[in-house]
């Protein structure tokens, strides 16, 4: 079967909306998914097809995971009480690391100041899939406007969300959910920098990317909005 068929099967594997009246959980549409979409991604990459790869991904959000209902994860933050989502009434910005992976030089800096610019409409959440214990260094680094968390597998309480996200999605990944906590947008991270690049050149960019991609998601939030209402 060629790369374009399988797409094409894959993509209209999903229905295109989600009714008002219905509440589907995003858990259970990447369980219901995920399946077929690392088969499809799988051959893409095989044939060191990542254009193929990208495209699949966002056919994925797009077609079966925006509009569904972010889960109400209960997530240990490390400087203050635990966070659950559901208590937030303000629309949450996720985004995912290890303390392993070298993050984008300039991300940290880029994400304090939209985190400054945005702390009275919008809650801004780091996840580290790590211990307690080996996040502490990267964790100083960011400012008080925003959430650093951590989750691992050797936490009990932890399994379902390290399981739903970091082992189908993978990291690093950013997720934007609205006040309501329906999934808006969903995108890889992808490190756009040279070792050697002015930490002032990557600051900017980070920060252009990353302003980008919430305000995309403000958009996409009204397109979100409008489909629920007419179905």
């Amino acid at each position: 079967m060629n790369k374009t068929l399988l797409t094409v099967l894959f993509i209209f594997s999903f229905s295109a909306s989600y009714s008002q009246d219905s509440i589907v959980f995003f858990s259970d549409a990447l369980k219901a998914n995920i399946k077929s979409y690392n088969k499809a991604s799988d051959l893409a990459f095989e044939k060191r097809d990542f254009n193929e790869g990208q495209r699949l991904f966002d056919s994925l959000v797009q077609y079966k995971l925006v509009g569904t209902q972010f889960d109400n994860f209960t997530i240990k933050s490390y400087n203050s009480k635990k966070v659950e989502l559901n208590k937030i009434t303000k629309p949450v910005f996720i985004i995912t690391y290890a303390s392993w992976c070298v993050l984008n030089k300039g991300e940290i800096p880029a994400l304090n100041k939209l985190a400054k610019e945005h702390r009275n409409n919008m809650e801004f959440i780091v996840l580290f899939w790590d211990k307690k214990c080996n996040i502490k260094k990267i964790a100083n680094l960011f400012n008080s406007n925003i959430k650093v968390c951590y989750a691992n597998e050797s936490y009990d309480n932890d399994s379902r969300i390290v399981s739903t996200l970091k082992h189908t999605l993978g990291f690093p990944t950013s997720y934007f959910i609205d006040e309501n906590k329906k999934v808006v947008s969903i995108k890889r991270v992808v490190s756009q920098f040279q070792p050697k690049t002015a930490l002032k050149i990557a600051i900017a960019q980070s920060y252009d990317n990353l302003s980008k991609s919430i305000n995309e998601s403000l958009i996409n939030k009204s397109v979100v909005h409008s489909r629920l209402a007419t179905n």
